[in-house]
């Protein structure tokens, strides 16, 4: 009997293919160590705030305004590119004036502290500056002058600066007569100050502006002798004469504005409150 022909192609359509699959094990899942970091982060968050909830309940109310104080940028600051930013605030407004005072900003956070000895006590400079920022509050011409004061805490203690601009001179020019306007912020300061018993230093400070042919005097002899007339007019406001340090004149020799010898802002007091 003669065999069934053998189709050529049967075994090639009934064969099928042999797949081979491979694994790749990424040890850790598809998340790694990252979660890790993120855990840390919110263990060491949830730690500095529990922190601070306990400062805040075992605190007083003196120990938490030091602690503000501390981390807090300093309130007087230069201004450069703003209006009477070499005044007497340096160019702050009445109102941040006013809240720094009151130990608030406007955004309604605490800022400075009043700096404090290695006793605790508010240094007596302080007091003294807090007192002449009241008393620079408290009229509507005071307020006006105030943009002339810059108070800039220094190693010796608290200076104030009592600076010309364009609109406003604390002498008339190349005298030691003191401007009613001056006279008014010397006597605010007098008053504020009178109560307290801090040492003073005055220095008188000038441009570099030449003197005209045919005037007598320098700016060496104009300044010590500005230095003077601001003494006096303190005396006369109540500070007593034996608190007064030292008195000297500069001439133009620290200039305020150093790129501009003969800019007004140069034509200055400084009155520094000794701590």
């Amino acid at each position: 009997m003669a065999s069934a022909p053998v189709d050529p192609g049967f075994e090639g359509r009934n064969s099928r293919p042999i797949i081979v699959r491979k694994v790749t094990v990424v040890a850790g899942g598809h998340h790694g160590g990252a979660w890790k970091v993120a855990y840390a982060d919110f263990v060491t968050a949830m730690m500095a705030f529990f922190l601070l909830l306990w400062l805040l309940n075992a605190t007083t109310e003196e120990q938490k305004q030091g602690l503000a104080d501390y981390f807090a940028p300093t309130l007087v600051q230069m201004r450069e590119n703003s209006a009477g930013s070499n005044g007497l605030l340096g160019g702050a407004s009445l109102s941040q004036m006013n809240s720094a005072s009151n130990g608030k900003a406007d955004n309604g956070h605490m800022t400075i502290a009043p700096p404090r000895d290695s006793t605790g006590q508010i240094k007596r400079s302080e007091e003294t500056r807090r007192a002449v920022e009241r008393m620079l509050r408290s009229t509507p011409q005071l307020r006006r002058l105030a943009r002339q004061v810059r108070l800039v805490p220094t190693l010796e203690g608290i200076r104030m600066d009592l600076v010309d601009d364009s609109d406003f001179a604390m002498f008339h020019l190349g005298t030691t007569v003191l401007t009613p306007d001056a006279r008014a912020l010397l006597g605010a300061i007098a008053g504020a100050a009178a109560a307290q018993d801090t040492q003073m230093t005055l220095r008188g400070h000038t441009d570099a502006l030449p003197w005209r042919d045919g005037v007598p005097g320098n700016n060496w002899s104009l300044s010590a002798g500005r230095a003077e007339a601001t003494r006096l007019e303190l005396l006369r406001g109540g500070i007593a004469k034996s608190r007064f340090a030292r008195i000297e004149g500069v001439a133009d020799r620290e200039p305020l504005i150093a790129d501009n010898p003969e800019d007004p802002r140069n034509r200055r007091i400084s009155i520094t409150v000794l701590d």
